[in-house]
């Protein structure tokens, strides 16, 4: 059965946004399509080919990250509202840890395999890529090992699992109140914090916090997302799933004047990003013009390029998309997004330790063998998670009379 889909009028700019499905097992392909997306370009941005920097923020200042956390947040406050309005807040709670748990694992397997197998032959070949990556845990192995389980210490590449546990930690709690007292000052003290942390937040209370409990990671190795910035995202994405289950919700709908006007703003990045003398560093070597666009901090320009390509997408994209035949391999990439962003780091992990970082150490030919084995695999991982799940579903399933 396919989800129910609210349109409002073209004519007044109405956004086509999927509503609450009857059925709790039910998928949208357009969200898994564009996950899966997402999880492309994030595997071409980290492998080290001639295509990096081309397809590194291909649509302006704005990489595939920023995409694929609103996406997840936008999932988990569609499914776990949909859980607290019909099975209760403590089911709600439930779902949410249990993903957190699962997330955990992930994280932990990861970590497992950057400091025994990458360990291994980063060291044995005194390979730079690897090394960088790991060097406060081959200097203090034992603390680096426990520090990385409690998710304070986090090698690059491995920075992004644990901030989606610390969400979903607090995701019930806040989405809990949301739906009982709205969602205004839960989204005023998000962008309170959004805003400390421009002005360097972040470092400071964790230094503060370090030196209380006797935390020895510096903060530079606690991963590169700042953590105060990022959640501004996610719970804008939860609470833009949540309202898809509120009670006589509408659709969104923007003003013609918005959409000429992201438009507009759109196709300006998009110039200045691939067409200007700076590539990605939109004001070159200005630092400080450069924070305005900051990836980590999520600058306030940076979220000005996601908002207008996020109203295009929600108002034109359903409408792009039924044009197009369905790549039903991007959506099973996108139905499996945990399995398949785990194997895109192993691959990632694996190609700097036997290659090295250098985007130009192979020809042509190489770089598109290399992909071609990479997105294989990770394929082959979303395939096989598929037909795994179906199996599952098959055998919980009830016996049909004869």
């Amino acid at each position: 059965m396919r989800p129910s889909i609210s349109h409002a009028g073209a004519g007044a700019g109405g956004a086509v946004v999927p509503t609450a499905p009857a059925a709790a097992s039910t998928r949208y392909w357009e969200i898994d399509f564009a996950r899966g997306l997402m999880l492309v370009l994030m595997t071409v941005t980290h492998l080290p080919t001639r295509l990096t920097d081309p397809l590194g923020q291909p649509f302006g200042f704005v990489s595939a990250a920023e995409g694929f956390v609103l996406l997840s947040a936008f999932v988990s406050g569609m499914v776990y509202s949909r859980i607290g309005y019909t099975k209760g807040v403590d089911s709600m709670r439930s779902g949410f840890w249990r993903r957190a748990l699962k997330v955990y694992f992930a994280q932990g397997a990861l970590l497992l395999f950057l400091f025994t197998v990458i360990t291994i032959i980063g060291v044995s070949k005194a390979e730079p890529a690897v090394l960088g990556l790991i060097r406060f845990y081959l200097a203090h192995p034992g603390e680096g090992l426990a520090w990385s389980l409690l998710l304070v210490y986090q090698p690059a590449l491995l920075d992004i699992l644990p901030m989606y546990i610390l969400f979903m930690l607090l995701s019930p709690w806040v989405l809990a109140h949301a739906m009982v007292h709205g969602w205004r000052w839960a989204m005023v003290l998000s962008a309170g914090c959004w805003l400390a942390a421009q002005f360097g937040f972040t470092p400071w209370i964790y230094a503060r916090t370090a030196e209380t409990a006797g935390v020895s990671v510096p903060f530079t190795e606690t991963g590169a997302f700042d953590t105060f910035a990022w959640q501004l995202l996610w719970f804008f994405g939860l609470w833009l799933g949540a309202s898809r289950n509120a009670p006589a919700v509408k659709p969104l709908r923007f003003r013609r004047w918005m959409l000429v006007a992201s438009a507009a703003l759109a196709l300006y990045f998009f110039y200045w990003r691939h067409y200007g003398l700076t590539g990605q560093a939109p004001f070159g070597d200005n630092e400080a013009l450069n924070m305005l666009w900051d990836k980590w901090r999520l600058g306030p320009l940076r979220l000005l390029n996601l908002a207008v390509l996020g109203i295009l997408a929600i108002r034109f994209g359903p409408e792009l998309l039924r044009l197009v035949p369905r790549q039903r391999w991007l959506e099973d990439m996108g139905s499996a997004s945990l399995p398949v962003f785990s194997a895109h780091l192993v691959a990632v992990l694996m190609t700097l330790a036997v290659f090295g970082g250098s985007q130009t150490a192979r020809p042509w030919w190489g770089d598109g063998l290399l992909l071609a084995v990479v997105f294989g695999g990770l394929y082959a991982t979303a395939y096989a998670v598929k037909h795994w799940e179906l199996r599952i579903v098959r055998k919980t399933e009830p016996a049909r009379p004869a």
